[in-house]
């Protein structure tokens, strides 16, 4: 596997202004879903051809707005301990995203911040 860029997905403080903004600057479809786990509003991104994502609350409410890239790996918790061994930090260990599969968050050796998700078979 190549390692692809496979959902991105925006924190956001005001989710309505979000989606009114991109909806209407790049035209995307937006759909509002709500995570079984913990019933938080989600938002969907269609973009049509390309790599979509998703906008919500952000989790982390000290931080600012931001975009989370996710790479797509065949194997997280291998993925997840070996950008340990190799400088970086696991802001949160691998967890469980329903019926879908399983992300982790890494911050780079540099200080740069993106997730790993590995897909569950048939999603």
């Amino acid at each position: 596997m190549a390692n692809p860029f496979v959902h991105i997905e925006l924190h956001t403080g005001d989710l309505a202004k979000a989606k009114a903004f991109y909806s209407q600057l790049f035209d995307w479809k937006l759909e509002d879903v709500a995570t079984p786990e913990n019933g938080v509003p989600y938002t969907m991104i269609n973009v049509g051809s390309g790599t979509g994502g998703g906008m919500m609350a952000n989790p982390a409410q000290h931080e600012p707005a931001h975009w989370q890239a996710f790479v797509g790996v065949d194997d997280i918790k291998a993925s997840t301990e070996k950008a340990r061994s190799l400088g970086a930090t696991v802001v949160q260990e691998v967890m469980d995203i329903g019926d879908d599969g399983w992300i982790s968050v890494i911050v780079d050796p540099t200080g740069a911040r993106f997730a790993l998700w590995q897909a569950k078979a048939g999603s």
